[in-house]
Parts: C-alpha cells; sequence; structure tokens
C-alpha cells in the first residue's frame, strides 16, 4: 500500500511538473496561460445599477472582489485591477458620474474607480477602521459619501474620499451596518447598527440620536428610506421588519406573512413605493404591495433560501436583481414573479482546493 501510494504522489508531481514546465514556456511566448472555467456563481454582497446606463451593473462578491455586466446581468468580467482585497461587501456609484465608484472590504478599507471599475486605488486617509460594511454617497454633493465600519461607527469625507473624519457625536454603536440618505434634505441621514438599533443625525453626521422607540430589535441589517415620502423609512433586523412613518420618531412591526425574521435586505419600488421587497437569511424574497402590510413570498426560480442584496431597474421596476449566499446572481423581469440565473462568467465561488483524477 506504501509502494502504490508513493508511486501515484510520484507521478503526480512529476504530471504537475511537466505541466508548470509547458505554462512557463507557454508564458514566455507571450500567451495567455489561465483562463476562467467556473465555477460560476459565489456569495453577492451588493448590487448597484448605473443610474445613467441601465444595463451596467456592479456586484460585490465576497472572495471574488468586483464583478461587471454592461448587458443587464446577461454576462459578468471580473473588474478587480488594484484591489488588493477581493472580500468586497460594500459599493456605491456616483449618481452624476457613474464612471466613479467606491467599494468597501472586509479587512482593507475603501478603494475607488474613475474609470467604471477599470482600475481602483485605496482611499483611506483618516479612514482608522479596517472593515468598511456600507458606503453612501450624498445626492445633491457626490463629494460628500459616508462609511459605516464594522468596528469604528461612521465616517465621512467631503473630497471624494481623499480625507475622512469619523462623525461618531452621539453614535454609541460602533458596527454601522445600513445608511440611508434623505433624498431631499441630504443633511438628514440614518445609520443601522447590530450593536445600537437606529440613528438619526439631522446635520450631516455631525450629531446623532437614536430613535428606537418601537423598534424590538436593535440587531439592524438594513434601512429603506421612501423616496416619495422620506418620513417613511423600513428597517429589518435579525427579528423581522418594522416602518416608522414620521422620520423614526416611532416604529411598528410590519411582518405579517414574513416567515423568515431575519431580514437582510429591502428594496422600495422608486415608481410605486407601497411595493417593496425584503431579501431573508432563510425565506429567500418577500413582497409586499401596501406598505409592508402584508408580505408574500416571490421565489419561483430562485435556488437560495439566503438573499442578501435585491436591486430594481428604476426605469422599469418589474426588472429587480438577487444577490444571493453562495448561488449567485438571480434576474426577474416581472417582479419577482419568475427567477431566472443570471451567473454567465460570475466566477467569485472561492477553491479552495483541487484534485487530479489519476485516471481520467
Amino acid at each position: 500500500m506504501f509502494r502504490t501510494t508513493t508511486l501515484w504522489k510520484i507521478l503526480v508531481v512529476g504530471l504537475l511538473t511537466v505541466l508548470a514546465a509547458s505554462q512557463v514556456g507557454t508564458a514566455l511566448a507571450g500567451t495567455t496561460v489561465w483562463t476562467s472555467n467556473g465555477p460560476e456563481a459565489g456569495t453577492i454582497h451588493v448590487v448597484v445599477i448605473d443610474p445613467l446606463n441601465l444595463a451596467t451593473l456592479y456586484v460585490a462578491t465576497f472572495g471574488g472582489g468586483v464583478f461587471k455586466s454592461t448587458d443587464g446581468g446577461g454576462s459578468w468580467g471580473a473588474a478587480n485591477t488594484g484591489l488588493t482585497d477581493t472580500d468586497v461587501v460594500a459599493l456605491a456609484v456616483d449618481p452624476a458620474t457613474p464612471g466613479t465608484l467606491y467599494v468597501g472590504t472586509r479587512e482593507s478599507g475603501a478603494f475607488k474607480s474613475i474609470d467604471g471599475g477599470g482600475s481602483w486605488n485605496p482611499v483611506n486617509s483618516g479612514l482608522t477602521a479596517s472593515g468598511v460594511q456600507v458606503l453612501a454617497i450624498d445626492p445633491a454633493t457626490p463629494s460628500t459619501l459616508y462609511a459605516g465600519t464594522s468596528d469604528g461607527g461612521a465616517f465621512k469625507s467631503t473630497n471624494a474620499g481623499g480625507l475622512w473624519d469619523p462623525v461618531n457625536t452621539g453614535l454609541t454603536a460602533s458596527d454601522v451596518q445600513a445608511l440611508a440618505i434623505d433624498p431631499g434634505t441630504p443633511s438628514t441621514l440614518y445609520a443601522g447598527t447590530l450593536d445600537g438599533g437606529v440613528f438619526k443625525s439631522t446635520d450631516g453626521g455631525g450629531l446623532w440620536n437614536p430613535v428606537n422607540t418601537g423598534l424590538n430589535d436593535i440587531r439592524v441589517h438594513t434601512l429603506a428610506i421612501d423616496p416619495v415620502t422620506p418620513n417613511t423609512l423600513y428597517a429589518g433586523t435579525e427579528d423581522g421588519a418594522f416602518k416608522s412613518t414620521n422620520g423614526g420618531g416611532l416604529w411598528g412591526a410590519v411582518s405579517t406573512g414574513l416567515a423568515s425574521t431575519r431580514v437582510q435586505t429591502l428594496a422600495i419600488d422608486p415608481a410605486t413605493p407601497s411595493t417593496l421587497y425584503a431579501g431573508t437569511w432563510d425565506g429567500a424574497v418577500f413582497k409586499s404591495v401596501n406598505g409592508g402590510g402584508l408580505w408574500s413570498p416571490v421565489n419561483t426560480g430562485l435556488a437560495s433560501e439566503s438573499v442578501i442584496t435585491v436591486a430594481i431597474n428604476p426605469a422599469a421596476p418589474s426588472t429587480l436583481y438577487a444577490g444571493t449566499w453562495q448561488s449567485g446572481m438571480f434576474k426577474s423581469v416581472d417582479g419577482a414573479g419568475i427567477w431566472s440565473l443570471a451567473n454567465s462568467g460570475l466566477t467569485a465561488s472561492p477553491v479552495h482546493a483541487l484534485v487530479i483524477d489519476p485516471v481520467t
């Protein structure tokens, strides 16, 4: 048995040596050596849509970095040049200049691209927390942006990421999972945290106050703000969904029909804000057409129970994208009636080992 095993090891090592030598020779000849051959899927933390070119999408993945699609999710390509940390958990696009993007990584802070993801550079001056979990851009002044971190609270930049300052006065929580900016009054913003609930600032992060009355669970994963009536907010928590109609002054549970309690993401239809979607950890996607009064599962064709992010095409709100845990991207063109896999070229699944069949 020892001799047989040893012989196989020698043969495999010899084969790998020959292959390596062949590839080195090919590389020296100037020919591409490695080509992607899957697997196609991965864990998607964020999906965003270019507001000026709605067929262009970006996704932030765990272990695979950033991927870009220019055909509405029909095909994807990696966009990671200069990105030294491929555990990307936050992604934001400048609404005025969509070629400018920002990402937040799990361990290496923030990066910026000014060429649509063609290349990235770190933008961490003053950003003392390494784990950037969420990014939000002021819609009126896109050079102003906010970062929520895992262990340092919130940071603000007023020069497009050139310099960051902590903005934590009154923010007694350090783990910021969500940020929402009032589109009509951008100096008003909300922070959702895992260790302190929801906080509100009316002066661009200068001072925060907790706004948790009626919020039964302070472990907040996501926030969504009504684009037409910004005083209406939704929060996704470990214990379902909550709604406020007075700017966070009072919250009420809106979880009827929501079979899963852990709400990972919330998305509001910009044309019909009473229609919204909830992505959950163990129940996939739910839809409400009455402002959260009643939810129904909408999972036909969705091959994952864990949905981390949902994005809505603003010009055609019946088109949605869902990013999942390990199963990649899904797309619906009928308001979540049916989902289809949209993973072509999305090779974001971490590969930890390879095995060669010694026979075939």
